[in-house]
């Protein structure tokens, strides 16, 4: 049976995959010679971690966290899901400043490709990516940190310089986050005073199907306070707090179950109470089937100052948008200074979409997405489905050129490169 994605809807051409169960295997995979690229949870949309020869998966090596408390990090096999990372952090009075809302994810798969997570204060994943350790073209472990040169294109690296193993990541204390979500935003009001909404909390995600005078939904998620026992989940979880508004920009709290995707409402992370960071700032709980699970996505990046614009021309595509879609998310995110993100040099606002599995009506209504994105520089997420070319990366990355020269010099051999990295320049051809 043919490997797929974790969605189902790309079917890997390597011939070749193997399980590694340690960091010693991957070595020797490596070391024997021809095309390998690394395979984590499997998350992305399209074939960029294919290559069409070997892949080799880190998510069996044990993820052996070991924190450094003199350096505020913690260190993780690169394989290990941001859920698991998270109970563990947890458990120890410890947190990471900001989660995807699939807790499934791998680190080194999510930090690689510049998933983000959401909060206008919180640079993306890679952003705490403060060290990797990788297996180089040569079959040689390497580690590179923030005092590495080149740094800044290795935290967003793409899988196109070696085989990561482990990841270093900035650690804080734990916290209480409390999400609520808000029903009955209008449009107008939302495109009014959008920054103001999206500043209002620690994360805000707003949900929609283009359709109507109002958003399907505002999820909420205020961070509360360190826990005062930090090696226990005790918190006040009787529902509604004093200080709870019951009004969002002209929506209303919902106390129940809010669902924003055709998914059982009990995969989704508890509403209306505070509870520990790693329960609260994912949208999907680590013990459920994440999202809808039969969907292919899409994402793209543009500057925050031009988010309402950008969210009314794709508005006016509304008609051929919602007969395909799920749900699209809007979230934002500080900038940053690593090469390859969709936020760097720039605040970020994400504009994703959920779509329903029909390959050939979304590749169809994605030119009019994307011909309403067009004059925002609208960065795709590598990882999803889009129709950008070389000439488009090349206008939309200021730092292209150096994270090719970057991947040059560290794989000159292209062993790490994959047929779309080279369709996008990213690598030269082989």
């Amino acid at each position: 049976m043919k490997l797929r994605n974790w969605s189902g809807t790309y079917q890997f051409t390597a011939p070749k995959v193997i399980a590694a169960r340690s960091i010693d295997e991957v070595q020797r995979v490596v070391a024997a010679g021809g095309r390998v690229r690394a395979l984590g949870t499997r998350h992305s949309f399209n074939d960029l971690a294919d290559n069409g020869a070997t892949l080799v998966s880190v998510t069996g090596i044990a993820p052996e966290p070991v924190i450094d408390e003199a350096d505020g990090t913690v260190t993780v096999g690169a394989g290990t899901s941001y859920g698991v990372l998270a109970a563990w952090l947890q458990d120890r009075g410890m947190a990471l400043g900001n989660l995807g809302s699939l807790p499934h994810i791998s680190i080194a798969g999510a930090t690689a490709t510049g998933t983000h997570g959401s909060g206008s204060g919180n640079q993306i994943l890679s952003g705490a990516v403060a060290g990797l350790e990788y297996v180089a073209g040569d079959g040689e472990l390497r580690r590179a940190d923030r005092a590495t040169p080149g740094f800044e294109g290795m935290a967003v690296g793409l899988g196109a310089f070696g085989i990561v193993v482990r990841v270093t990541l900035d650690l804080q204390p734990t916290y209480l986050v409390r999400q609520d979500a808000y029903t009955g935003l209008p449009w107008d009001r939302a495109l009014a005073d959008l920054d103001a909404i999206m500043d209002a909390a620690y994360s805000v995600s707003l949900f929609t199907d283009w359709s109507g005078d109002s958003l399907r939904a505002a999820w909420v998620k205020r961070r509360v306070a360190a826990l005062d026992n930090p090696g226990t989940t005790a918190f006040d979880d009787t529902g509604v707090t004093d200080d709870t508004p019951e009004e969002f920009f002209g929506a209303r709290r919902e106390p129940g179950p809010v669902r924003f995707i055709d998914a059982p409402a009990d995969n989704l992370t508890e509403l209306g109470t505070a509870g520990p960071w790693s329960q609260r700032l994912p949208h999907f709980r680590l013990d459920s089937t994440p999202s809808n699970g039969d969907e292919i996505q899409s994402e793209y990046f543009v500057e925050r100052r031009h988010g309402a614009a950008a969210l009314e021309a794709v508005r006016r595509r509304a008609g051929s948008i919602t007969p395909l879609l799920m749900i699209s998310e809007m979230r934002t995110t500080a900038g940053d200074r690593l090469w390859l993100s969709g936020s760097y040099g720039r605040e970020t606002m994400a504009i994703h979409f959920t779509w329903r599995n029909d390959p050939a009506a979304v590749d169809a209504v994605l030119w009019d997405v994307e011909a309403a994105l067009e004059p925002f520089a609208a960065r795709p997420h590598w990882g999803k489905v889009s129709h950008v070319t070389a000439a488009r990366v090349a206008e939309l990355y200021p730092r292209l050129d150096d994270a090719r020269d970057l991947f040059e010099r560290l794989d000159p051999d292209g062993r790490f490169s994959g047929g779309r990295l080279e369709r996008l320049a990213v690598r030269p051809p082989r």
